[in-house]
């Protein structure tokens, strides 16, 4: 097929865009909508992903996470996993001791109260925050830091010292901007505290905020919670390129204080921030396949409305096509004609589908906390899978067209 039989073939096709105008848009609906909706899924999807990914960055890349059962595993434990022991400070101690690949260790240990924990000062109140009980390194590990005052020394850990660490939010709920919050006395769930230092902010994640917490010494948070004995453990290597050898020692130690034999498996969980951005992206990918099932629905029905329409331009011009014949058109320009028309109707509806979805993401990202974005890769295979529905759908009429006998089509009123 020559390139001036190309474009005459998709001038062809405007050209009964332009006549039909209705027709062709009810025709290309169905594609319309199916690309539109992956666009638009895809743009939210893909934010959600990329803004994954820049906080768990965030935190540094050689994060290590040590934890009873794995860090995402939506309740879904067996009865070995639910029996296995908690971890506790000592395997923190032991941990930070024993393991010289290991730059810092902080456990955290998290007071949940049903009602939410209440911190005030005077009368104001900050909404819900965590509360926390931290060693000094939490700083370290977790690669935030005061902007104000200063965080927890081991004195502080050691003498069970009533002071706290807050959050932005928290600082920005219960002081004024010109307010210096440091040293003063709060109130958290009815015990006092003095604030020695105010984190700096950190950006949030999925429209929640990570600055709404109070932190105090561990010393104090056992004192007040001794109930409260099963930790998670952030691990920071001294160097990013000790991570695998401080996982090799962590387990090493893990394994040796907990008694589990050479032939069994361990029972406690070491998970990196790769291990959290691949079950995240696991959860993406059934999404996304559960999006392109919806959505095939839509090409497919689309399919079946360009099948139909093209079935009838082919009565409409029947003679049209015995003209051509005469003339001396072979079966192979009859059938390119008519897919290429076909192509070029779904691939108008992509277009357009295409258009529709990425307003929708922005729309999204602008009126709700989700984010967006935009993907080339997606564009390219929205509009490839449009017109390769027309390519498809588009065969039996095209052939139908080109086996057309000539005698007969010049006869045909």
């Amino acid at each position: 097929m020559t390139t001036s039989e190309i474009k005459d073939g998709i001038t062809m096709a405007f050209q009964a865009l332009v006549a039909n105008k209705l027709r062709a848009f009810l025709t290309i609906l169905g594609v319309l909508i199916g690309v539109a909706s992956v666009m638009g899924m895809v743009s939210v999807i893909q934010g959600l992903n990329d803004s994954m990914a820049g906080q768990i960055q965030s935190l540094g890349s050689n994060i290590i996470y040590v934890s009873k059962n794995e860090l995402v595993s939506f309740g879904n434990w067996t009865e070995e996993q639910r029996n296995r022991p908690g971890i506790t400070l000592e395997d923190a101690i032991a941990i930070k001791e024993l393991c010289p690949s290991v730059g810092a260790v902080s456990p955290e240990n998290h007071y949940w109260n049903p009602e939410g924990n209440q911190v005030k000062y005077r009368n104001n109140e900050a909404r819900r925050p965590a509360f926390v009980g931290v060693m000094p390194d939490y700083e370290i590990v977790n690669n935030s830091f005061v902007t104000e005052g200063r965080f927890f020394t081991e004195s502080d850990v050691h003498f069970k010292a009533y002071v706290c660490v807050i959050g932005y939010d928290v600082r920005e709920a219960l002081f004024s901007e010109s307010e210096d919050p440091i040293s003063k006395e709060v109130t958290v769930n009815g015990d006092k505290f003095t604030v020695v230092g105010v984190m700096e902010k950190k950006r949030a994640f999925l429209g929640e905020s990570q600055n709404n917490f109070v932190v105090i010494p561990y010393g104090a948070f056992k004192k007040l919670h001794p109930e409260e004995i099963e930790l998670s453990l952030a691990v920071r290597p001294g160097t990013p390129k000790l991570i695998d050898k401080a996982i090799d020692e962590i387990e090493d130690v893990m394994r040796r204080r907990r008694g589990v034999p050479a032939d069994k498996p361990n029972n406690f969980a070491v998970s990196t921030q790769e291990d959290l951005m691949d079950i995240y992206k696991k959860i993406t990918t059934a999404i996304y396949g559960v999006m392109v099932l919806i959505s095939s629905i839509g090409l497919f029905v689309g399919g079946v409305g360009v099948m139909n329409i093209m079935l009838v331009t082919v009565t409409e011009r029947t003679r049209e096509i015995g003209i051509r014949k005469a003339i001396g058109a072979k079966r192979r320009n009859i059938l390119w004609q008519f897919l290429i028309e076909a192509m070029t109707l779904t691939g108008v509806g992509g277009l357009l589908g295409i258009i529709i979805g990425i307003l929708i993401g922005l729309i999204v990202k602008v009126a709700t906390p989700l984010p967006a974005s935009i993907s080339l890769f997606w564009v390219i295979l929205s509009f490839s899978f449009a017109v390769g529905v027309g390519l498809i759908f588009g065969i039996y009429p095209a052939y139908r067209a080109a086996k057309l006998d000539p005698i007969v089509a010049l006869r045909y009123e």
